[in-house]
């Protein structure tokens, strides 16, 4: 092998790019990471930019799916220096009326505070959990393995019955709001639900989101929303150490400008400054609007992916809010446990409206906010007594209006940011009187930052394309693929815009490592 060859090269060191290089490597092959920002993680890093004694995620924070996640688990990061933490409570949802909707890891605390609020809420809420314990194992890896999961599907069929068959089944594509209602009489419940299934971007009314938004809420019951100690960079830095540690090499500072392909074969990629770098496996955590069309030449595309992505829809865009506290968030009523995350929107209509808005691309005037408590989850992140906290919202691609009648026109330059922030900011004040005059110091990022930091945050999109069924399973990231493959020998797609789509949990890296590797093995077996 020469200095400038490799079995595979890994374009991204984001979650998706370290779990594919480390199962690469594992296999035996030789592997080279290739970041473009000066560290490695993508959307999984932490920073001390805002005040040098307060750790801040620079974007996701708790990482449920990570904990759920075979792949992620199954690499005994711990072994590695990484340490999970949590918070007293996974969830909280402040109400006007001093309630909290509360989530609890232990379900059965979880349904005497339901139950208080509601009666029969508590039971409905327990039986909901039993029938995840039931069949959510093979959801789950149904979620996190290439399409069609052929083995959690049979799983699932076999535990279907006990779950509530058809029943079941139907309740899975029943739109979260009308879910809600038939199963529970309180709305604690519903803003649990709800809050959870707003992570993506499929509307409450639409199928799709209760399946979302059941997943999330019983991950939570079930592994909680853990945070990973000293920040979320720590998940990335022992994904890292591993790597090493097995032999593979990552780069930073390393943009890759081109995807060498010949004959159909992607054969290398080529390097800003020139340098090319062969390879007869590529790995892509890249978005896809990037890679198909933009690494990867239009016309050396197949036909099908080049007409696919015209259609190719991004998620909304973000704005997120960084704080730096000098004491805990002065809520006005105190939740009964401190909560990791918390949501916050008046009401599940509420909650609704505010999605709505952004489908109709519209800047809500109440913003669905989600937000941690992020030295609440893990003390280390900001000296006692303090907070290190954060809240986001997601905002349209393209703005039509603005509801709150500020006149913000979704240019988001640094005035338009701010003063979205403090519309967000006033959310909170609202519901945690003071809160404002705890802030030592804020960072507002808005679209176009959250892209600068990270060339996969397209207009602040955090989930690699829509979530909504139109682009998922064999839809996604175009009609027809579904899998790593993209058409091109050698080159897999191992990002969010690949199936599952976005969050922590390593998939779409991993299906692409083990797509490589099954090609590979089979190619080399011809020589």
């Amino acid at each position: 092998m020469t200095p400038h060859a490799y079995d595979a090269v890994v374009i991204g060191a984001g979650p998706n790019g370290l779990v594919a290089a480390n199962h690469l490597v594992d296999a035996g092959r030789s592997v080279l990471v290739l970041e473009a920002q000066s560290e490695p993680g993508g959307a999984v890093r932490s920073d001390r930019e805002l005040h040098p004694d307060f750790v801040q995620d620079t974007f996701s924070a708790f990482y449920p799916l990570a904990a759920a996640s075979p792949w992620i688990q199954g690499m005994r990061l711990e072994e590695h220096g990484l340490v999970w933490r949590h918070a007293p409570a996974v969830l909280g949802h402040p109400l006007p009326d001093g309630r909290w909707a509360l989530q609890h890891r232990d379900r059965t605390i979880t349904a005497a505070l339901l139950e208080a609020q509601q009666p029969g809420d508590g039971d409905a809420w327990l039986g909901l959990c039993e029938q995840w314990d039931v069949i959510g194992e093979h959801l789950v890896g149904a979620l996190l393995t290439p399409f069609p999961p052929v083995r959690h599907a049979a799983g699932g069929l076999l535990r279907l019955r006990r779950a509530g068959g058809a029943g079941f089944v139907r309740d899975l594509l029943t739109p979260l709001t009308d879910f809600s209602r038939i199963r529970f009489e309180g709305d604690a419940p519903a803003l649990l639900l709800a809050g959870n299934a707003g992570h993506a971007d499929i509307p409450l009314s639409a199928p799709g989101s209760t399946l979302f938004g059941l997943l999330m809420t019983m991950l939570g019951q079930t592994v909680g929303f853990p945070v990973p100690e000293g920040g979320a960079g720590q998940l990335i830095a022992a994904l890292a150490r591993r790597l090493a540690a097995k032999g593979g090499h990552l780069r930073c500072d390393s943009e890759v400008v081109r995807i060498e392909v010949e004959g159909g074969r992607a054969v290398g990629v080529r390097l800003a400054d020139g340098e090319r770098i062969a390879a007869r496996i590529v790995v892509a955590d890249v978005v896809a609007p990037t890679l198909f069309g933009g690494l990867v030449a239009e016309a050396e595309l197949p036909s099908r992916v080049a007409k696919g992505m015209r259609g190719f829809q991004l998620d909304p865009g973000t704005v997120k809010v960084d704080w730096a506290l000098s004491g805990p968030i002065p809520w006005a009523s105190p939740p009964a446990y401190a909560p990791g995350t918390f949501h916050m929107a008046d009401s599940p209509e509420q909650l609704a409206i505010a999605l709505q808005q952004v489908a109709a691309r519209t800047i809500p005037d109440k913003p669905f906010l989600l937000g941690g408590q992020m030295t609440t989850s893990d003390p280390t992140r900001s000296p006692a007594g303090t907070e290190s906290a954060w809240a986001y919202t997601h905002v349209p691609q393209d703005v039509a209006h603005d509801a709150g009648g500020d006149g913000l026109t979704g240019r988001w330059d640094r005035d338009e940011c701010e003063r979205f922030a403090d519309r967000m900011q006033g959310r909170i004040e609202a519901l945690a009187p003071g809160f404002g005059s705890r802030v030592i110091a804020r960072r507002v990022l808005g679209p176009h930052e959250l892209q600068a930091r990270d060339a996969n945050l397209l207009g602040g999109a955090i989930n690699g394309g829509t979530a909504q069924l139109h682009q998922e399973l064999i839809f996604r990231p175009v009609p027809g693929l579904g899998r790593a493959e993209t058409g091109i020998k050698g080159l897999y797609l191992g990002s969010a815009s690949a199936h599952p789509g976005g969050g922590v949990h390593g998939a779409p890296g991993m299906n692409a490592a083990r797509a490589a590797l099954l090609h590979d093995r089979l190619r080399l077996r011809r020589r």
